[in-house]
């Protein structure tokens, strides 16, 4: 086996990890914020013991890596206990749409007629997501999804500033900060069954640590382009392992919509080459999938 079919099986098999986020998160009979917190904690004490980073920098651009993937981990978990599991992943991947918007500022990179053109068809794949018949808490979770998007878009643009030894210090970090800062919601809902306690240990270890331990080591070995369409291996079978262990069916317009949206990104990163795509693989040194 070649390195660079070693790094697509890493990739993938992170991808996969990734995916079971939405079955474990809808299993747990526990509140939004103290899922997250007690996924982070086990999340942080992995990477920790794996990445080593040294004591967190006080600068804005680590700051703002850090405090934007807590946030990201926060509203994704969020979000998929509010609304179904497919329509969290696949609005939560609309924040490339952001990417592509934001990046000429922050980054300084051009913005093409094509990334205008993605993204238009991106946004109309994610309008397909609010035509339904549910309301309430179902909305809420749509909107908590996109603005989850938004701050895995504030990841992928800090962490291309710096990648490397600081992408995954700003990563082990912002689990930390999400376990600390959530701990009082963790408290208030009191210490989980045995079961659920497994099941959270599983996402913390497994869907974030190992999973990122895995996206390190592949995408070292695999051109951008090709790693950045493994990882759509997420989105993809993550609404498919949540109908199967929960029986959870996303809508037609959902499906329709995330097969937009998805269509858009696969164009977009194919068209783009090299550079562009590597902006998006980037995204998942947040591991909010996650």
């Amino acid at each position: 086996m070649t390195a660079e079919r070693r790094g697509v099986l890493a990739i993938a098999s992170a991808a996969l990890l990734w995916s079971g986020g939405g079955v474990g998160i809808r299993a747990v009979a526990a509140p939004p914020l103290a899922i997250a917190c007690w996924r982070s904690a086990f999340a942080a004490a992995v990477l920790l013991l794996f990445f080593r980073p040294g004591r967190p920098r006080r600068d804005l651009a680590f700051v703002v890596a850090v405090v934007g993937y807590a946030a990201c981990l926060t509203t994704f978990v969020t979000a998929t206990k509010w609304t179904t599991a497919a329509n969290a992943i696949f609005l939560q991947y609309s924040g490339v749409v952001w990417v592509a918007v934001l990046a000429p500022v922050v980054l300084g990179e051009r913005f093409e007629v094509r990334d205008a053109l993605a993204v238009a068809v991106a946004l109309a794949g994610v309008a397909l997501f609010f035509v339904g018949h549910y309301g309430g808490w179902g909305r809420a979770g749509d909107a908590m999804a996109l603005l989850s998007g938004l701050f895995y878009a504030v990841i992928v643009l800090s962490l291309r500033r710096e990648p490397g030894a600081a992408a995954e210090a700003a990563v082990t970090w912002g689990n930390v900060l999400t376990a600390v800062v959530l701990l009082p919601a963790a408290v208030q809902a009191g210490f989980p069954s045995a079961n659920a306690l497994a099941i959270l240990a599983a996402l913390g270890t497994l869907q974030i640590g190992l999973a990122y331990a895995l996206f390190v080591h592949g995408v070292a070995l695999v051109p951008a382009t090709r790693a950045s369409l493994v990882t759509m291996l997420e989105p993809i079978a993550n609404p498919v392992w949540v109908f199967l262990a929960l029986g959870e069916a996303p809508t037609g317009f959902a499906l329709l919509g995330g097969a937009i949206v998805l269509g858009a990104i696969a164009w977009r990163t194919l068209e783009g080459g090299a550079e562009r795509p590597e902006t998006h693989v980037s995204g998942r040194e947040r591991e909010c999938e996650r």
